[in-house]
């Protein structure tokens, strides 16, 4: 089946859920790839994904409630019984099965534990072992190796016994007789060298290995830096411990962009958006409670000026400008720090570097954008004085703005806290406050 056939089931199993023709659904169902049946259950409906759910086919269950987000995986796993998820999660590759694992409840987990066989129970446990986002956690212990002594012809021999290997395999590892880690063998060499010649001789030492601790973002750079496919994974003894792909990484990457998009409204990226509304309705409260709190900070400022407001009207006419300019450039300067942090770009030997520029670009727009704030204020109200409030206030919120999109995300990450998740509201209410001081304060000293 081709992938535009993939894509006409899809639409097609669509349709018939849209108009309730549900005969013929369940081997359409059954077509679809896990990622598919995934986004598909994660964008139905409570009542008709539990319709959907009793369609699939038990074998594929374990593969599909790998690939939702936690929350809908939870909603799925809660109506399963233990017997079924254990049939549903059989022959399921130990990395995916160790990432079931981490979200199940205990007593779940241990009955699942005691289903495997004891090869299999001590690998899981040796994965449990790594923080989930670690190369670790990531890394799957299904790898075939060989000692760099053996003959092309003896590895062939071994691969042609072997009834299956594992699923995308592009290179074998190479080890000693303690399991060290020496190269890789690619397949490509394998098949196209003298059959005579001893592994040592064609393996590939350019393929370097990946710490087993090392964090998940770092991995993606290295298999971005790199171009891998595949990369060894080995402790601190240089011991192999299995094999990170690029499915794997792939996961990571749109993980990560998720969880970049739902911070800044202060979202889990794992949520399920057809929870009750009640539940949603709890976890947004908590960032709307703290904006509020923001927007009362901002407001006991204004409140400060409110005598200068009483006998100059046109400052509350003009006074949203400063703050929300401030606001957009402040932003600007954060995302990109923000990015940079995640892309481990910044370090100490290009952060003074970094800051000289944001604040050349927040003295250059504050001076373009406060020429044409001032003179558009003049020829709105004909008062040069007000055009020079408004003209130095937005050249000092500009400024700020730049000073604190580049310093808030630095910040946070000194704190451990994740820049995409605060950043945004701790900026908002910095933008505001200068905005208004500098604003107000002026009018206040030139304008009375």
């Amino acid at each position: 089946m081709n992938a535009t056939e993939k894509i006409s089931n899809l639409d097609n199993l669509k349709n018939r859920l849209e108009s309730g023709r549900m005969l013929g659904a369940r081997n359409l169902i059954n077509n679809l790839l896990p990622s598919e049946l995934a986004r598909l259950i994660e964008s139905l409906p409570l009542k008709e994904r539990a319709i959907i759910w009793e369609m699939i086919e038990l074998k594929n269950k374990g593969d599909v409630v790998v690939e939702v987000a936690d929350e809908v995986r939870d909603g799925l796993i809660e109506g399963m019984e233990a017997n079924e998820l254990i049939s549903a999660i059989e022959g399921m590759a130990l990395d995916d099965l160790a990432d079931l694992v981490a979200d199940l409840p205990e007593t779940l987990t241990q009955e699942v534990i005691r289903s495997l066989d004891h090869q299999d129970r001590e690998r899981l446990t040796q994965v449990l072992a790594f923080d989930e986002d670690s190369a670790g956690g990531l890394m799957n212990i299904d790898i075939i190796t060989v000692r760099p002594d053996v003959t092309v012809e003896v590895v062939l021999t071994y691969l042609r016994n072997q009834k299956t290997i594992p699923t995308g395999t592009d290179s074998i590892f190479v080890v000693n007789r303690n399991n060290v880690y020496k190269g890789a063998l690619l397949l490509s060499s394998l098949v196209t060298e003298d059959p005579g010649k001893p592994v040592s001789e064609i393996m590939s030492k350019k393929i370097m290995p990946i710490l087993a601790k090392t964090p998940s973002d770092k991995v993606v750079r290295e298999f971005e830096n790199r171009d891998l496919l595949s990369a060894p994974v080995i402790d601190d003894d240089e011991k192999l411990l299995g094999r990170i792909t690029i499915d794997d990484v792939v996961d990571v990457i749109r993980d990560e962009a998720e969880h970049s998009l739902m911070s800044a409204a202060g979202l889990d990226e794992e949520d399920d958006m057809f929870s009750p509304a009640t539940k949603s309705a709890k976890r947004r409260a908590i960032w709307l409670g703290v904006n509020l709190a923001t927007a009362f900070l901002a407001a006991s400022v204004v409140d400060i000026f409110q005598t200068t407001l009483d006998k100059i009207v046109l400052l509350a006419v003009l006074m949203p400008i400063v703050p929300s300019m401030g606001g957009v450039a402040g932003t600007q300067s954060l995302t990109i720090m923000t990015r940079a942090i995640a892309l481990g770009h910044l370090d100490k030997t290009n952060t003074k570097g970094i800051f000289r520029k944001e604040v050349l670009v927040g003295i250059l727009n504050g001076i373009l954008w406060a020429m044409v704030v001032g003179s558009l204020t003049y020829l709105w109200f004909s008062e040069w004085l007000l055009g020079l409030v408004i003209a130095g206030a937005m050249t000092i919120n500009l400024i700020m703005a730049a000073l604190a999109g580049f310093g808030i995300p630095l910040m946070l990450k000194r704190l451990n806290i994740d820049p995409a998740l605060a950043g945004g509201v701790i900026l908002t209410t910095i933008t505001d406050v200068v905005g208004y001081i500098s604003f107000l304060g002026l009018g206040a000293i030139f304008l009375l």
